[in-house]
């Protein structure tokens, strides 16, 4: 066969071997991480709901170019189970950056920690992105050479793939001017030459750009890595021990929507509800752990004999009487009678099983602050919403009442049968009323729940918990009835003096209203109440 330069076949053979070794070369990604397009999927619907991300987005891009895919690849460092990050000959040459930036996160001692935080959660992954923006824009800063080599290697790249093409035009045109025999003109044929030459100097050259763009190093961006990591684990750590804090459980972020999810973080992070997140946190633990402790109808301390027909309480000598015969009918009548012979005790009572009703002072002494900063109001507000867990955990109904002045009460009602939605737990912790201190309203308002209770459900022995900061008086008239529902009902009230000794004291209108009653002088003490939450 004729392989001269001037026959088609040969020109054909040349240029082909050329095209061949082009079409070989492996596909460039300009993603460093590995994603399917579930994961793409994830990150586009993640975007389309974060205006923070698409600020950073338009921030970004307007200064260096590609900074969509490397918001990409953070998000999806953060958020895969498993994140791959793809080897750098895989990468276009423009995309060599966001590899180098990748990578240095991922290989950072504290992205462990955070993807711990981030991993199938779309918002803290986004959230992620966003905590090491400052990160990102100080690397990207840096990447001036690594960039411009970059840059250099797009070029050359693209300049290899037009030399390319030209092969494949001036191949085309040689075809077109051959005779019937396959010879092709000189002018022709020289021009496939020129273009397979010019084609490989383009490649030898799109190849040392791609090496030397691979090798440039971004100066700094281990350190600035370590640092937006650290930056972001410790904000997203922040925000699930906030929300923790708060009673909200993974189970309810993850069925939140992304906007919802965005406000309620912001919501907790900004005023006193931030400020409060610590002490509530330590207050439901503390809750927790005396709930674990309590025994219902435990005996108590000995203190002496009583009548009655609780047979586990017999002493003895009652029971001495079963093993005569002409004694046990004796017995037998005794014990419908209630007259056994019992061991008495004392110890606590047993819990309630009505409403659990936390009665909280919003006057406006109770923004005075007690030791650790921590306000007379922050403490009351979270030993109220411990006792919204423990109505919560016991299945009992919990109502919330805020009040100051006589004319000023707001009522929060969270009964057992419906969650306990968090915008209304965050609506009950951040109002106050401002004014003075009224004990009637609060507590009338209180009696005719549990009496409205009792009409519905048949349910008495309620609990009621006031927590004040004030003493005030009330009406003999008012004090009368008062008796009479809590003789009816069978409710228990529990008094706590916050910040206020005089009204704990012996002989005080809160003493005579309360069945037990206690003063807290230390606000970082959650312990003082511990026994609140054994009884009821």
């Amino acid at each position: 066969m004729d392989t001269t330069p001037n026959r088609l076949d040969g020109l054909a053979s040349l240029a082909g071997r050329w095209l061949g070794l082009s079409s070989t070369a492996p596909k460039a990604h300009s993603g460093a991480v590995v994603a399917d397009r579930f994961d793409r999927i994830t990150w586009l619907d993640t975007y389309a709901q974060s205006a923070g991300l698409r600020e950073l987005d338009a921030e970004l891009s307007g200064r260096h170019e590609g900074t969509a895919d490397l918001l990409t690849d953070v998000f999806l460092a953060a958020y895969k189970t498993r994140p791959r990050l793809r080897e750098r000959e895989e990468m276009t040459p423009s995309r060599l950056v966001n590899h180098q930036v990748v990578g240095a996160l991922m290989e950072s001692p504290e992205y462990a920690g955070l993807h711990r935080e981030t991993v199938q959660d779309p918002y803290a992954a986004a959230m992620a992105v966003l905590a090491q923006a400052s990160a990102l824009r100080e690397m990207l800063a840096r990447s001036g050479e690594a960039g411009e080599r970059a840059e250099q290697a797009a070029r050359s790249r693209q300049d290899a793939e037009t030399a390319t093409a030209a092969v494949s035009e001036a191949l085309r045109r040689a075809a077109d001017e051959a005779d019937d025999d396959g010879t092709v003109p000189d002018p022709a044929a020289d021009a496939v030459h020129r273009a397979v030459k010019a084609a490989e100097a383009a490649g030898r050259q799109a190849a040392l750009s791609a090496a030397q763009a691979a090798a440039a190093a971004v100066p700094g961006i281990g350190s600035a890595a370590r640092s937006g990591v650290a930056k972001a684990a410790e904000a997203t750590r922040e925000e699930a021990a906030l929300m923790r804090a708060w009673g909200v459980g993974p189970g309810e972020l993850e069925r939140m929507p992304f906007d919802r999810r965005a406000r309620l973080a912001e919501r907790l992070r900004d005023g006193r509800l931030a400020q409060w997140a610590e002490l509530i946190g330590r207050f439901r633990q503390m809750a927790a752990g005396e709930r674990a402790r309590k025994v219902e109808n435990a005996t108590g301390e000995l203190v002496g004999v009583t009548l009655g027909d609780d047979l586990s309480r017999v002493i003895p000598s009652e029971l001495a009487a079963l093993g005569l015969p002409a004694l046990r009918a004796v017995f037998a009548a005794r014990y419908a009678a209630g007259e056994l012979m019992l061991y008495d005790s004392q110890g606590e009572q047993t819990t309630g099983r009505g409403a659990i009703i936390a009665c909280v002072d919003t006057s406006h002494s109770m923004y005075v602050a007690g030791p650790g900063g921590v306000t007379r109001e922050a403490w009351a507000k979270a030993c109220a919403l411990a006792l919204l867990d423990q109505a919560r955990h016991a299945a009992r109904d919990f109502v919330g009442i805020l009040f100051s002045a006589a004319d000023k009460i707001q009522v929060f009602r969270f009964p057992a049968g419906q969650p306990a939605g968090i915008d209304r737990v965050l609506d009950f912790a951040e109002t106050f009323l401002g004014g003075g201190t009224s004990y009637q309203t609060p507590l009338s308002a209180a009696g005719e729940l549990l009496e409205e209770e009792f009409d519905d459900a048949a349910r008495t022995r309620g609990d009621i918990v006031m927590i004040t900061d004030d003493e005030c008086g009330v009406t003999e008239e008012w004090t009368r009835g008062w008796n009479d529902s809590k003789r009816r009902l069978g409710f228990r009230v529990f008094g706590v003096a916050v910040g206020a000794p005089d009204a704990a004291q012996t002989g005080s209108v809160l003493e005579a209203l309360c069945d037990n009653l206690r003063s807290v002088e230390d606000f970082t003490d959650v312990h003082a109440a511990a026994d609140l939450f054994r009884v009821i």
